[in-house]
């Protein structure tokens, strides 16, 4: 079956030669231009700074060839092609758009090359479309929201209006919050999903929340979207009657200081902030500003626990695709978000989430962690795992 997958794809019957334990070689893939090239570079630095923290203990040496996806599926997928085929990776990592994700899973599931996701959240790839050949080290759209949505509740906000982009991942993340919301209790009272990166006046959908009755609004947006979304909310008036929610991204350290005061007491949930206080955060954090001269992201911690998680998998014992994929679906570790285990069932991250407040520090902006929501698998949404088999 995998032959003739293998065959359908262009990849006749080429296989890799295995790697040793001296030798990883790593397909690193990334937008490096576009709308979202800022994430794509902050993974790649908190996937090199995890490569020089941790790859020494492997025993290994790790050559990375960095491609960009420039956020569009057809060229991921055809870059995705040249790593597996021409450059022969052991491994791949990155990922940032969930339709980049959908594009080249049949691609690594069929040519059997392990795939470490650094970003994308689609709830399928660790669901309905889930493969041993795919592992997570990020996020699924539904871990972050659906919790939230809770607990909202449960702090006395009864009406919400939601906001997203109209694409999977803004449909995705809208529908897991309004599922933990309305199943504590909360009502959706109105919902609009906006042109995906051609929404430039947001007005329109401001006012239709302010007459919608809604306690707090509640959105997903991300990169330059984020920063134009939370500047006209608030020139709009509308915070100190109508509070802002939302998924982390939206007031996400990478950017948060161009939102400017306009970020000040909006409050998100994510599975990182950079004020966490635990050793391994502050190690991270001290680390990646020495190395970059900014403070990190969720960004920059998915690519730092990407390279740590391929070193763990190295170090068991890991030296070819098969063997990689296999270790990389049993990493545990306790690193700069907390304790992170892969759930083997769905190759999906557990990670507790953190509900955060956005507010003003002696040096900017920064953020004031409200709550830990605890860890919880994904459920698994249609994923029936099958074995990995040798080529």
């Amino acid at each position: 079956m995998k032959r003739a997958i293998l065959a359908a794809l262009g990849f006749a019957t080429t296989m890799a030669v295995p790697a040793t334990a001296e030798d990883i070689k790593v397909g690193l893939l990334l937008p490096f231009s576009g709308v979202y090239a800022a994430l794509g570079n902050d993974i790649e630095a908190g996937f090199q700074l995890g490569l020089e923290q941790f790859g020494a203990d492997s025993g290994a040496t790790f050559e990375v060839i960095r491609e960009d996806t420039e956020v569009k599926p057809p060229v991921a997928l055809g870059k995705a092609k040249k790593l597996i085929l021409q450059d022969k990776v052991d491994v791949m990592a990155g990922i940032v758009s969930s339709g980049v994700l959908g594009a080249v899973r049949d691609m690594i599931d069929g040519a059997g090359v392990p795939l470490i996701v650094a970003n994308a959240g689609n709830d399928e790839a660790t669901g309905a479309a889930c493969s041993p050949y795919i592992t997570r080290m990020s996020f699924s759209n539904r871990q972050i929201n659906r919790p939230m949505g809770a607990w909202m509740a449960e702090q006395g906000v009864k009406k919400v209006f939601t906001l997203a982009p109209d694409y999977a991942a803004g449909r995705q993340m809208i529908d897991a919050f309004a599922a933990g919301f309305t199943a504590a209790g909360g009502e959706i009272v109105g919902q609009e999903f906006t042109p995906f990166q051609k929404t430039q006046d947001f007005g329109p959908y401001l006012a239709k929340a302010q007459a919608s009755g809604a306690d707090a609004v509640y959105v997903f947006y991300a990169g330059g979207e984020a920063i134009a979304f939370v500047k006209q909310y608030d020139s709009f008036g509308l915070k100190a009657d109508l509070p802002l929610y939302g998924a982390g991204f939206l007031t996400s350290p990478l950017y948060v200081n161009a939102e400017g005061p306009a970020a000040e007491g909006v409050i998100t949930a994510l599975h990182y902030v950079p004020t966490l206080d635990n050793a391994a955060n502050t190690a991270f954090a001290e680390a990646f500003t020495a190395a970059t001269g900014r403070a990190p992201s969720e960004y920059a911690v998915q690519g730092f626990d990407s390279a740590r998680a391929l070193v763990e998998a190295v170090k068991a014992g890991a030296t070819d695709r098969d063997s990689l994929a296999m270790a990389l679906r049993q990493v545990r570790f306790d690193g700069p978000r907390g304790t992170l285990a892969i759930d083997p069932a769905t190759n999906n991250l557990v990670q507790p989430i953190y509900v955060y407040e956005t507010v003003a520090g002696e040096a900017g902006l920064t953020q004031k962690v409200l709550a830990q929501l605890p860890a919880e698998a994904d459920p698994l949404n249609g994923c029936a795992m099958p074995a990995v088999t040798t080529n």
